[in-house]
């Protein structure tokens, strides 16, 4: 895992944080004594990954002076930021110079933390000889997230959007391989790689692998205190010392 790159997605301005979080971007939000996105990095270099693109945004100077060039951690990092957001999608694209040199990448949110084996996502993603593969995860509650379809084969066959229903189902995981190719199907300006690039993709081959790991997204005060009390099962998961773990919904 060595040669694959690492696209974290760490731009976003945060909003639904702001009454716990007022003047740091979310993805650098406490948890125990380290940042989330250090819980992430920790994640990456268990498993032997070690060059990561940060697409920066809000507050980026923040990110930049606690990582730099991540050498303290044992990682290289380079940094893209937009000027203006640009939405997932878009932050990729203004990334793209940065992979030019891989034939495939690893992209996941800053701001979830899901519990994966990338050695084995990987290997899914080339037996189904997919344009994309994502993560998913099956919850109990899916009422702030959009569900994913997928087929006996483990392709995606279509995306519903959040009902704000609480009903079990399948989420996006915010985990992700893209092949190259994936790069042309990205809009020219802002957009969603869930509502604008998957949705374009099915065509082309979008797989998904079902996780059973701890998943937390840290979007809302009340994830963000979840994630205290589970600071020590987020740390363990992070140096891929349970994998796969109990389920955490």
């Amino acid at each position: 895992m060595n040669d694959i790159k690492a696209v974290l997605l760490v731009g976003g301005l945060g909003t639904r944080l702001r009454s716990v979080l007022s003047s740091k971007p979310k993805v650098l939000a406490s948890v125990g004594e380290k940042s989330f996105l250090q819980l992430l990095i920790r994640q990456l270099h268990s498993q032997g990954i070690r060059r990561i693109v940060m697409c920066t945004g809000y507050l980026a100077d923040q990110i930049e002076n606690e990582f730099g060039d991540g050498q303290a951690l044992d990682v290289t990092i380079e940094y893209s930021k937009e000027e203006q957001p640009l939405g997932t999608a878009g932050a990729i694209r203004l990334a793209q110079h940065y992979l030019r040199d891989v034939s495939e990448f690893l992209v996941m949110n800053g701001d979830s933390f899901l519990e994966v084996d990338f050695r084995k996502l990987m290997d899914f993603h080339h037996d189904h000889q997919a344009m994309a593969t994502m993560a998913v995860r099956r919850v109990a509650n899916t009422s702030r997230y959009g569900t994913v379809h997928v087929d006996a084969n483990g392709r995606v066959t279509g995306f519903v959007e959040k009902t704000g229903k609480d009903v079990p189902g399948v989420i996006n995981g915010g985990v992700y391989i893209f092949d190259h190719a994936v790069l042309q199907y990205l809009p020219e300006l802002s957009g969603s790689l869930e509502r604008d690039v998957f949705p374009r993709l099915l065509d082309r081959g979008v797989y998904a692998q079902e996780e059973h790991g701890i998943f937390i997204d840290i979007g809302t005060p009340e994830d963000y205190v979840r994630a205290q009390q589970l600071c020590d099962s987020l740390n363990e998961a992070a140096s891929g010392s349970q994998l796969p773990s109990s389920a955490e919904n």
